[in-house]
């Protein structure tokens, strides 16, 4: 087996399943602890429209400390936003989802893909070097910190080398040619993957559960997020 059929076929496989069971595992870990039993009446039962607005309202800073912490959100923000455009607006990654979910949409013109990327890169060294020169951050940053950041990058990288390499039909699954450097770019993904359940990037996922489970618990005490 050589490294392109094995990263488009077991190690695809493979990482899809560690990135599944990890999911539900965490998932799992929050919603087994028993809750404590709340006493008070609630002051409304509104609490699913009290979860869905924290989790869109957590989205913006509070006014207290949107003049401190403007370029870290607006830089947060332009990489958050870049990965999702690139993930879903370039042709071999809707193909890519099509042929595992049956999905599709139109495609944004390369153009545009190439340049988020080139933003999206230079936004995610912009953010490791903040982290690495602020004095606070340094100190709170561990491992999880610099590797969730390496296997984010990993791929966007190995993705503007691939670009030359893909199939006829814009498929890094179907690609015949230059498939290492294609491979290379599954196995980052994959690694991505695997990684994404046990470290800072679950974030992409319970994020919505602890917003979701705070606005209510608020909303039950007739508060505000």
């Amino acid at each position: 087996m050589d490294l392109i059929t094995f990263a488009r076929g077991t190690g695809l496989e493979a990482a899809f399943t560690i990135f599944i069971i990890g999911i539900a595992w965490r998932l799992f870990a929050i919603f087994r602890h028993p809750v404590k039993k709340d006493l008070s009446l609630p002051r409304t039962t509104h609490t699913l429209s009290g979860a869905i607005r924290t989790i869109f309202s957590r989205m913006i800073p509070h006014r207290e400390f949107r003049a401190s912490t403007r370029f870290s959100v607006i830089n947060g923000y332009t990489f958050h936003l870049g990965l999702a455009i690139i993930v879903f607006g370039f042709l071999p990654h809707i193909v890519f989802i099509t042929q595992i979910t049956g999905l599709s949409w139109p495609a944004l013109p390369n153009g545009v893909i190439y340049l988020v990327a080139a933003i999206t890169i230079i936004s995610l060294l912009v953010a490791l070097m903040v982290r690495m020169n602020n004095p606070v951050l340094a100190l709170l940053s561990n491992f999880d910190d610099y590797f969730s950041w390496f296997v984010t990058m990993l791929p966007l990288a190995t993705g503007m080398a691939a670009l030359g390499a893909l199939g006829q039909n814009g498929s890094a699954l179907d690609a015949t040619q230059n498939g290492v450097v294609v491979a290379i770019h599954l196995l980052s993904f994959e690694l991505l993957l695997i990684w994404l359940p046990f470290g800072k990037l679950a974030h992409a996922v319970l994020v919505f559960v602890s917003r979701g489970t705070t606005g209510s618990q608020f909303a039950r005490k007739g508060a505000r997020t």
